[in-house]
């Protein structure tokens, strides 16, 4: 007889109320397997409860990070089967002797790392995005602060609610906004294993003074650039764009809005006054380069400094304020050789997946603030060591017969989590070292070196006109796990910080140099007779351009985390 039939409720022949006894066990049955059924909910939760928790931790219900399916796998045993095949690859791209000298390559738009490559069909397609911001002259409005509700164990919350995820006996306690702050992305903390299933969650909602400051539109300021190619003796003469003929002159004019608050124009004596007696470093590739000339560029606007450079380190010393900004250069934030190493030749570069870059390590306690960011070079022709095995590599992999366990878009996410681990537990570093994330290159129809072009492109990308670049995609994502992982297990008091412009700069493609990458008056800048584009550069930024918004977002980073004005 079935639970709840008619026969299980009325005897047929006997018209009369069933016993005490059958009517306990029936409701003794129910509830034991109502228990059974909450247990099993609680301990295996489905994708909208994952979903929900990404956005609890990252404040913001688009829920748009990526979260692969090897999150919470060890990375040497997780070969990538959701990237396509191609991904990633540079083929005819030349190989750069590992140094912590920025080396200089001719024929290379970008003198000494290699842009992404853009192989395989497909990587790039016209993606209609209703949800992402339309670029145009919009009006400022005076900073907001989200609200947020918890009562009845149900949730509201808009864009700009950070959240605090507690667990109880003595797992992670995170907090995603210090000071209540939104700045960046957090970790998903997780329970111990050895906790019981059914260990009490705490989310607790939090007010914050300001916003998410990564999701908001571009619009046209009629305000003069920050400094300007001549007032500048520090810019890279490849990202001189006005220097090097650039007709068009709107790409210097597009600032950042945040959705919720005002992202303030850089004050370049706040921020001497606010970094006094600091240091605050650059460590990375020629993007990285890019960045800190901007930074300098705009601070020479008040004060030139004085140049205090060695081979391993630019250094730059502003004396009103003793303020120094630094660039070392590295190339993979990893620990790199050149030697022969097992079955991989003298000439491959060896990249040890499992060990920082000591070549800035060493370095490390005298910087207060840092700036780290990575990638591009993991497009190299390389080999990937960890646990002193070689795993994987990048252009080169004799063994046609194995498979390598480690491709170049998961050894990235590895390399991430290990620096950010370093820095996270060094013993003598305090500082706040963040994390700029992944910056898109706007090659379209091909790679660097394979008829990609970012020509005549002069205002951001509208809604319905933004190009999707899938590689850039997965690096964040990966370059996001690396970060999550790495923050949980931080053990110093230092604080580490996503900025997360990936998005936002997807659809900055006026912004690169294109073919005015020198001043040779004959260069070619236009297509050829068969529609084939110059030699260009898509990846790094002119100066001025969207690349000082980084240095105003890193400047509104270190103010809310100094507690300046």
């Amino acid at each position: 007889m079935t639970l709840g039939s008619p026969k299980s409720l009325v005897s047929i022949n006997f018209p009369m109320p069933r016993s005490i006894s059958s009517i306990v066990v029936s409701v003794g049955g129910l509830a034991l397997f109502l228990v059974l059924a909450s247990w099993v909910l609680i301990s295996y939760p489905n994708e909208q409860s994952s979903k929900l928790e990404v956005i609890f931790l990252y404040g913001n219900q688009n829920g748009t990070v990526n979260r692969d399916k090897y999150l919470g796998k060890e990375y040497r045993h997780a070969i990538s089967e959701d990237v396509p095949s191609g991904f990633g690859r540079a083929d005819g791209m030349e190989r750069l002797p590992p140094s912590s000298v920025e080396p200089t390559v001719e024929g290379s738009p970008d003198l000494g790392i290699g842009p992404v490559t853009n192989v395989g069909p497909g990587n790039q397609r016209n993606l209609t995005m209703s949800s992402s911001p339309k670029p145009g002259p919009i009006e400022r409005s005076d900073s907001t602060v989200g609200t947020e509700s918890v009562e009845n164990d149900k949730v509201s919350l808009n864009s700009s609610t950070t959240f605090i995820k507690e667990f109880s006996n003595d797992s992670a306690v995170i907090d995603a906004a210090p000071s209540g702050n939104s700045l960046g992305s957090v970790a998903n903390a997780t329970a111990p294993a050895s906790s019981p299933a059914n260990q009490t969650q705490k989310i607790t909602a939090v007010s914050e003074k300001g916003c998410d400051l990564f999701h908001g539109k571009w619009f046209y300021d009629e305000a003069a650039p920050l400094y300007t190619n001549n007032s500048c003796p520090v810019l890279t003469q490849m990202q001189n764009c006005q220097g090097n003929g650039r007709p068009d002159k709107d790409y210097e004019n597009w600032r950042w809005k945040p959705s919720q608050c005002d992202l303030p124009r850089f004050d370049a004596r706040k921020f001497l006054d606010l970094m006094r007696g600091k240091t605050l470093a650059f460590i990375g590739d020629s993007v990285a380069r890019n960045q800190m000339e901007s930074l300098i560029c705009i601070l020479w606007q008040v004060e030139a400094p004085k140049n205090r450079g060695s081979r391993k380190m630019q250094r730059w010393f502003f004396s009103s304020t003793s303020v120094s900004i630094v660039r070392i250069w590295s190339s993979w934030l990893v620990r790199t050789t050149d030697e022969a190493f097992k079955w991989a030749p003298k000439g491959v570069a060896k990249i040890h997946l499992d060990a920082p870059d000591e070549g800035f390590m060493e370095f490390l306690p005298r910087f207060d603030v840092v700036v780290i960011s990575s990638g591009h070079w993991f497009a190299k022709q390389s080999a990937y060591i960890l646990d002193n095995e070689i795993v994987g590599g990048q252009l080169w992999w004799p063994d046609k017969t194995q498979q390598m366990k480690v491709n170049n878009i998961e050894a990235f996410g590895i390399s991430v989590e290990t620096i950010l681990t370093a820095i996270g537990t060094h013993p003598n570093y305090t500082g706040l070292t963040i994390v700029r994330s992944f910056s898109p290159d706007h090659y379209e129809g091909g790679a660097w070196n394979t008829g990609g072009s970012c020509t005549g492109k002069v205002q951001p990308a509208g809604e319905g006109e933004l190009v999707r670049n899938e590689f850039t995609e997965i690096m964040h994502s990966k370059q996001v796990m690396g970060f999550e992982r790495a923050l949980v297990k931080t053990t110093n008091k230092s604080k580490l910080r996503l900025m997360d412009i990936t998005e936002a700069f997807g659809f900055r493609h006026d912004g690169h140099p294109g073919p005015y990458r020198n001043p040779d008056p004959n260069k070619k800048t236009k297509r050829g007779p068969h529609g084939e584009p110059p030699p260009q550069d898509c990846l790094h930024w002119c100066m001025p351009g969207p690349v000082d918004t980084w240095n105003e977002l890193v400047f509104e980073i270190i103010r809310r985390e100094f507690g300046g004005a």
